[in-house]
């Protein structure tokens, strides 16, 4: 298993603090955002990472994250850590597909890089036997995400930003995938927002009768605004402090 973390995008909704750098290069309490999708990987068992961003960020990357030194696996040897290059903001899925080389013959977790999950999913990714999972969180503002609508416990049918859900449940954005994803996005036209839509390739699976859809219990944060930041920032600061 094999892993994308996308972090590009240009964090409008988080300026002035974006204007200088990358929103997953920001402080989320005592660490930056991309530390956070890169710990749990690892917890997963996760060593073979890709981190795909912006040509303007790169540098600060790699100055961050190196090869991964930073980062051990259970016998002390360190997590790899490559980089990809996304020159145009086409999509989440077209983000991906920058990765399909690395990614080769191998299963993939794909994590947008500025979500921040509570729950243990390594049983999720460890055990992960073909198809797609997807997770799924209950939100008060599902016009704002992808949306899955379930029927005797699976899932039917995701709608991208739709004005009227059908449900309250969000895909947020970490997603398993087996191999034959990259198959499932030859064909694939832009939508009305000008981006290759991961739902289009998570509504494949669904005809295939293989996306597997996890509810989330705990906590998740989409750190894409000074709010949810500040949110996501406090509730770190108290698990630090309890723990201690």
């Amino acid at each position: 298993m094999k892993a994308v973390i996308l972090a590009g995008g240009t964090g409008t909704r988080l300026r002035p603090l974006t204007l200088p750098t990358n929103k997953h290069l920001l402080p989320l309490y005592d660490k930056p955002v991309i530390h956070h999708a890169i710990e749990k990987l690892v917890g997963a068992g996760v060593y073979k990472i890709m981190v795909v961003t912006s040509p303007h960020h790169i540098d600060s990357f790699v100055k961050l994250l190196g090869s991964g030194q930073d980062f051990k696996r259970p016998d002390g040897k360190q997590v790899q850590i490559v980089y990809g290059i996304q020159n145009e903001p086409n999509g989440i899925a077209f983000g991906l597909h920058i990765a399909k080389d690395y990614v080769d013959d191998d299963n993939c977790v794909l994590w947008l890089g500025d979500n921040i999950i509570e729950d243990d999913i390594a049983p999720h990714i460890r055990g992960f036997k073909g198809g797609a999972t997807v997770f799924l969180q209950k939100v008060k503002d599902p016009e704002r995400f992808g949306v899955a609508s379930i029927k005797n416990g699976k899932v039917v049918g995701i709608q991208e930003k739709p004005k009227k859900p059908t449900s309250n449940l969000a895909v947020i954005g970490v997603y398993v995938f087996d191999n034959t994803v990259f198959k499932k996005m030859v064909g694939k036209k832009k939508s009305s927002r000008g981006e290759y839509e991961i739902t289009d390739v998570n509504n494949e699976y669904v005809k295939e009768g293989t996306l597997r859809a996890v509810m989330l219990k705990k906590k998740w944060f989409d750190i894409g605004t000074i709010d949810s930041l500040h949110e996501a920032s406090m509730h770190m600061r108290k698990k630090s402090k309890h723990k201690k």
